[in-house]
């Protein structure tokens, strides 16, 4: 459950989805499913649904995006918008 904004430096409660940005990622769960020992079959990930949502405020300047050490953090636009096009 969305209660707050996701930007770790603001505490805007959520309160309507007109305001701001709701963001859905789809998260894989690494832990193991099944038991310990021999396998017949490959493990699967689990995925799960998560949401964050940005202010209005914040969502003016930052976005969210994933990073592999913290997961899912803010980015300035600016720097969102200059990572995307050095990589194309």
């Amino acid at each position: 459950m969305v209660s707050k904004c996701a930007n770790p430096q603001c505490s805007t409660p959520f309160r309507y989805f007109r305001d701001g940005k709701l963001f859905q990622v789809d998260a894989v769960d690494n832990r193991e499913i099944s038991p310990p020992g021999p396998q017949i079959i490959p493990r699967k990930q689990a995925h799960h649904l998560e949401h964050y949502w940005l202010c209005g405020i914040c969502s003016a300047t930052m976005t969210l995006a994933y990073d592999p050490a913290k997961g899912v953090v803010t980015v300035p636009l600016q720097n969102f918008y200059v990572r995307k096009a050095a990589a194309s």
